[in-house]
């Protein structure tokens, strides 16, 4: 017989690790945003999916830090834009740096010597050597009173996708090799 846990008595620790450790492998969104200062922060984030493909949309769930809101959740709020920068397996070092508490006044790519490359839809930047990113527009948020965490809504206003990922239109994943997250500061790949 299985063990029955009703949330509602767990910590909010323990009911992360039940959630975290049961939905996996989770995409990263591994997100730049910039500040209204011209700020680049860049962060992860495992609570990411698809939204829809007509019009091409995702979501991404960004929870606070110590009960204040996240560099990225303000500046995508207060700016409208980010991108979604697709970490390769290779990435899993700097993807783990940059979720590190870093101040607001402080970038996250100069920091970890992470290049960028301008955008052709937005003004944030993108990450040079990820193998895919997604220029990203705010269509919406959702925050509820009872949670620590607000769902962003965006539409993609534009892909970039290395050559060697397409064929015939389609990714080739296993060439593209994404991060997964999976329990605690573990992460995973295609094989």
């Amino acid at each position: 017989m299985p063990m029955e846990i009703d949330p509602a008595t767990q910590t909010i620790e323990g009911n992360y690790k039940l959630v975290s450790g049961l939905i996996v492998p989770r995409p990263i969104a591994w997100i730049t945003t910039m500040s209204p200062d011209g700020v680049v922060n860049l962060a992860p984030f495992s609570a990411y999916g698809m939204v829809g493909h007509n019009p091409p949309m995702l979501m991404v769930s960004i929870g606070t830090r110590d009960g204040a809101a996240k560099d990225t959740y303000r500046n995508i709020v207060d700016g409208g834009e980010f991108v979604v920068n697709v970490a390769g397996f290779s990435d899993a070092a700097d993807v783990q740096a940059s979720s590190q508490a870093f101040g607001s006044e402080e970038s996250e790519t100069r920091l970890l010597g992470l290049p960028l490359q301008p955008c052709a839809a937005i003004a944030v930047p993108r990450l040079a050597h990820v193998p895919a990113a997604m220029e990203c527009r705010l269509r919406g948020c959702m925050a509820y009173p009872d949670a620590d965490n607000a769902i962003i809504i965006a539409d993609i206003v534009r892909f970039h996708i290395r050559d060697d990922l397409l064929s015939n239109g389609k990714i080739e994943t296993g060439v593209l090799d994404p991060l997964a997250r999976i329990a605690g500061p573990n992460y995973a790949g295609l094989d």
